[in-house]
């Protein structure tokens, strides 16, 4: 998520209250006249150059620290994902830590003399744990553990153990891992035996003697909350059910006595609720059929966050824990969120929040609780980035094949004539259990200010409209959710503006699968495409890539071996002798979930058969490009094949 400067939120925030929310979702959506579609008028519009778009820069995952006096956060000050903290009064933002690699999820020691953080090797994913002081300094590699991911730290309440998430390279599965703050050495907790679970933390008991936990499925139907003894690794579950239903926690009160949950289990849509340890017992906070994911508790126990997507924009609201009462914390439209579970300041008044936009990158706001209003800590746009120049996002409905109802984002350049002589781009999101979400994209923003028209749709299987249509596309990918993304490109030629002969494709991972399917299965639509590192074949996928990402597949596509006629059905290499349009591939050499050799069998092939195919190899990169020259170059060369062959 990304944003940039926006009107002062002191003038535009105010705050809503309200009891449980009102039962509304995707129910309510009404479908979008084509022909209402008009592209405005802007004399100042301009191609917005590539390097003013990365150049501006990406901040994430930041955390307030306990004594109230620094925020850290990783950002790409220097083209490279660093940890860096900046003063919570604002202030420039100081380097902690220098690597090539990605340093992410930051967390403070209660008494906020460390930070520990995770870092990879090259994009690979294989996390460690490393820690730094305060004041910066030596930076210590706790785990050193070449075949193990360890993520998302957690210090327990007396400083002196930091839980974390640990996977073996060669399993599926999650366990959680403790490490001894003083001797360095670590254990696991959790010892699980399915490969289809995992285990994820949500925090420790006040005592520090017990963890609280959350196992479920890696196909995100099923989940529990379970207290896990430290000492002996007791594991209690508190939400015991039957069939697929999702208890996800995220936070645990200061006093111990209730965890701030997730569930879907009213008819398959995520609510909020306050769980009771003792009684287990569910209060609930929301009822809604759009996603309300819960967040933290306040310091002082009072209070707490969750966050409301509707249809792909977000809101962030604070909570009364006696009441239950919430209110929204008016900020602008478009992505409104908290990042990590370090957001509130020690006194529980103020709430770090991020806001991004389709036209304003990411950047971290303070909101006081207290007098509404809320200053902005992060700058990363560059001052040539003005978002009056980018056309605003629309949400379109539009009805499918089925008669199923389809959102989707739609980015309208400046200034085009209504003669259908206009390319355009299909921009289908990875996945394919993710969302396109109202936030800032530097390619579309690249594309849409030269003129593309883009449509990027939340087909079947996308998340954020319950369960029932998470699953619409099971054992059939690439047939379902395409045709939904077909008649997003039937939207776009219905507004009269776009040309036929002129509609490409692009997208990444899952989006890089259908932008191959698309290709493959309806060659007379597109005239070029762009495919990032999308899987080629499902069944060779299986046996190269992570075993997680194995299960994941198993979760969408059923046993390899059983259904492996839905393996074949569904997979790109079965209709890449359907491939006209000319293909550009960019792949990363470290990629652990698409592994380069599916690239280097679609090039092989297209190659064979005489279909116009380029690539390039992005050597210590994984799944996307982390170094800036990398992002750079990716978007220039899509940018110059869809300017060949498209226009």
């Amino acid at each position: 998520m990304r944003t940039h400067r926006i009107l002062p939120l002191a003038v535009l925030l105010g705050i809503s209250l309200c009891g449980a929310l009102a039962v509304s979702g995707p129910s309510d959506r009404v479908i979008t006249d084509p022909h209402s579609i008009v592209s405005k008028a802007n004399p100042q519009a301009r191609p917005v150059p590539v390097e003013d778009l990365f150049f501006t820069k990406n901040v994430s995952d930041a955390a307030w620290s306990p004594d109230g006096r620094e925020i850290a956060l990783s950002t790409n000050l220097t083209g490279r994902t660093n940890l860096w903290k900046v003063a919570a009064s604002g202030a420039w933002p100081v380097q902690l830590a220098v690597s090539e690699d990605r340093q992410v999820q930051e967390a403070w020691s209660p008494d906020s003399r460390w930070l520990v953080f995770a870092q990879d090797k090259g994009g690979n994913e294989l996390w460690d744990l490393y820690a730094v002081p305060r004041d910066g300094g030596e930076i210590v590699n706790l785990t050193h553990t070449a075949d193990v991911r360890e993520e998302s730290p957690y210090w327990s309440p007396d400083g002196k153990f930091v839980a974390f998430n640990s996977k073996l390279q060669a399993s599926s599965s999650y366990d959680i891992g403790i490490l001894d703050w003083n001797t360095r050495q670590s254990r696991k907790l959790t010892h699980e035996a399915n490969g289809q679970y995992l285990w994820a933390i949500i925090g420790w008991s006040p005592d520090s003697s017990r963890i609280y936990a959350t196992r479920g499925n890696v196909g995100n139907t099923d989940a529990s909350i379970w207290s896990v003894e430290v000492g002996g690794g007791a594991a209690t579950e508190l939400t015991p059910h039957t069939g697929k239903v999702i208890y996800e926690g995220r936070s645990v009160a200061p006093d111990g006595k209730q965890v701030l949950l997730g569930s879907d289990m009213k008819g398959g849509f995520t609510n909020v609720g306050l769980l009771d340890v003792s009684t287990r017992k569910i209060s609930w906070v929301t009822d809604t059929q759009w996603e309300a994911t819960p967040e933290a508790f306040s310091p002082d126990g009072t209070h707490f966050t969750y966050t409301l997507n509707e249809d792909g924009r977000q809101d962030v609201y604070l909570g009364d824990r006696k009441t239950l009462r919430s209110r929204k914390l008016s900020i602008p439209p478009g992505v409104n969120g908290i990042s990590g579970p370090q957001h509130f300041s020690p006194d529980g008044r103020q709430v770090l929040v991020f806001h991004v936009g389709s036209g304003t990158p990411n950047d971290y706001w303070i909101y006081d609780t207290s007098t509404n209003s809320a200053r902005q800590l992060t700058h990363t746009a560059i001052a040539s980035l003005d978002p009056q120049s980018l056309p605003a996002s629309q949400i379109v409905h539009y009805s499918s094949f089925d008669g199923k109802i389809i959102s989707a984002f739609l980015y309208m350049p400046y200034n085009l004539s209504k003669d259908a002589t206009h390319p355009a781009i299909l921009y289908p999101h990875g996945g394919p259990t993710g969302q396109t979400f109202d936030s800032f994209n530097r390619t579309i923003n690249a594309l849409v200010s030269r003129g593309y028209i883009v449509i990027a749709p939340n087909p079947r299987g996308s998340t954020g409209y319950g369960v029932d249509f998470q699953k619409a596309n099971y054992q059939d990918l690439g047939n379902g959710d395409l045709k939904d993304d077909m008649e997003a490109v039937k939207f776009v030629l219905d507004t009269g503006y776009a040309d036929p002969k002129k509609v490409g494709v692009t997208g990444g991972s899952y989006g890089g699968y259908t932008t191959l399917m698309a290709i493959g299965k309806y060659p007379q639509m597109f005239a070029a495409a762009v495919d990032l590192f999308g899987p080629l074949d499902w069944y060779t996928m299986m046996k190269s890539s992570d075993p997680i990402l194995q299960q994941y597949i198993v979760s969408l596509l059923g046993d390899p071996e059983k259904d492996r006629k839905a393996y074949e059905e569904t997979s790109p290499i079965k209709y890449v002798g359907g491939i006209k349009a000319p293909l550009l591939v960019l792949q990363g050499d470290n990629d652990p979930r698409v592994p380069r050799e599916e690239t280097d069998q679609l090039i092989a092939l297209l190659k064979k058969q005489g279909t116009v195919v380029d690539s390039k190899f992005y050597p210590a990169e994984g799944h996307g490009f982390a170094k800036r020259e990398n992002q750079v170059d990716a978007i220039k060369r899509t940018l110059d094949w869809f300017e060949r062959y498209l226009k």
